[in-house]
């Protein structure tokens, strides 16, 4: 065989399918299991079952949608854990991701070494709304009618640790307010009591909340997010209102076992990424305030890190437990 044929030859091998998967090209042998580690319903469960069709529809593999919930996603969590480093065994999880490290002893993984991170694939704003009863038109109004009233009143959430929690628990040590927490079984029956004045204020999500601030039932003050959000343009984040840096978002990542084989982490985030895209999908996440990203996986990496240290630090200076 004369050089130049065996240079055409290898720049042959280098087009086929099967030399781009020996370069690192990774693809799935037979079907994909998403663990969502909620119960059925809720928003992980939702994101999932949104993403799992246009995923496997790229990759030629069904993925199929597990959900293994308990203790606030660590148990799902756990099941990713030991699963193979295949890249057939994948989940999605919630901020609680970065939040159990400080909150839960003795898990039988470290959640800083146990995953790789793929992408963060959807954030979800929040709304803090109060009940128009109040006489606050403003973030700083509400914080001076709270402060006028020490230890008399009391705010809502979905739940100990959750988004919902994190967020009000985050802003009222900032504001240095003297109120009571109360957790929910989650939002909806938190919004019920602040509809009837029982709480003071609640961060909810877009989906639960916007229609309620809409109607006039309920009163935005504030949304969580760095910038303002497109469906509330004229609410200012708690940023704008005299709180610089306060940001604190649910949100939801796609991860894998760490160890995959080499071209997995990238495949599965192009693939998520190409859902993210979907028409269908898109118009779904803004019926649920969802905004889509797609981060690539070392990006997100990073933000996983830095976001664990940051739930961490709120965690010791809150007192927040799990309960």
């Amino acid at each position: 065989m004369t050089r130049l044929s065996r240079r055409a030859l290898g720049a042959a091998l280098l087009a086929s399918p099967l030399a781009a998967r020996a370069q690192g090209q990774w693809s799935p042998s037979r079907s994909i299991r998403m663990i969502a580690p909620y119960p059925p319903g809720g928003g992980v469960d939702t994101t999932s079952r949104l993403l799992a069709g246009p995923m496997g529809s790229v990759l030629g593999q069904q993925i199929v949608v597990e959900n293994r919930g308990g203790a606030g996603g660590s148990i799902g969590a756990a099941e990713l854990a030991r699963s193979a480093p295949d890249g057939h065994t994948i989940m999605i999880d919630a901020m609680a991701h970065t939040v159990n490290p400080a909150l839960l002893r003795n898990l039988p993984f470290d959640y800083a070494t146990a995953f790789t991170p793929i992408s963060q694939v959807v954030v979800l704003p929040q709304i803090l709304v109060i009940n128009p009863q109040i006489p606050a038109r403003t973030l700083q109004e509400f914080v001076a009618y709270v402060k006028a009233r020490p230890g008399q009143l009391s705010y809502g959430s979905s739940g100990n640790a959750t988004a919902a929690h994190l967020a009000a628990a985050l802003f009222v040590n900032r504001a240095g307010l003297d109120i009571q927490h109360v957790p929910y079984r989650g939002g909806t029956p938190a919004l019920q009591d602040l509809l009837g004045g029982s709480i003071a204020f609640v961060f909810g999500t877009v989906s639960s909340s916007l229609q309620l601030a809409r109607d006039g039932k309920l009163r935005p003050l504030a949304v969580s997010t760095a910038t303002r959000i497109a469906s509330l343009p004229d609410v200012p984040t708690v940023a704008e209102q005299g709180f610089a840096g306060f940001e604190l978002n649910e949100w939801n990542g796609l991860y894998a076992p760490a160890g995959l084989p080499p071209g997995a982490a990238e495949r599965l985030y192009e693939v998520a990424k190409h859902a993210l895209a979907d028409a269908t999908v898109r118009q779904r996440l803004d019926a649920l305030g969802a905004i889509p990203l797609g981060t690539p996986p070392a990006e997100f990496a990073r933000f996983v890190a830095a976001q664990r240290e940051a739930m961490a630090k709120l965690v010791r200076e809150t007192g927040i437990e799990v309960g």
